[in-house]
């Protein structure tokens, strides 16, 4: 499945966001990988980080990374950078955005890479 997710940066701090994404830490990448997520890709425009995540199960790798230690002290230092998150009505709240439209969908061939 793929997800977008929204999220807002503090002022000033895209620099410092960029630089802790040059390389996200091992044992995190290696939690991804456990829990299905095969690839997670950040956009930005301004102040705006949108996020779209190729996994499993979204909603179950999400409840795992709660408790799990590699996401808990990522989340220590990369909240540094992030104010907030977006749900789709543009509230509080991470939770995927609104997909809209897809193409391979209307093609038909949604199942491609």
């Amino acid at each position: 499945m793929r997800v977008a997710l929204h999220s807002v940066i503090r002022a000033g701090a895209i620099d410092g966001y960029r630089a802790e994404h040059a390389v996200i830490p091992d044992d995190l990448e290696r939690s991804f990988a456990r829990l299905g997520i095969h690839d997670w890709t950040i956009w930005r425009s301004g102040d705006r980080l949108f996020h779209v995540v190729e996994c499993d199960d979204f909603d179950a790798a999400m409840r795992e990374l709660d408790s799990d230690p590699a996401n808990l002290a990522w989340q220590q230092t990369i909240g540094e950078f992030v104010e907030t998150f977006r749900d789709a009505d543009g509230g509080s709240g991470f939770t995927p955005i609104e997909e809209v439209w897809d193409l391979r969908r209307q093609r038909g061939d949604e199942h491609r890479p």
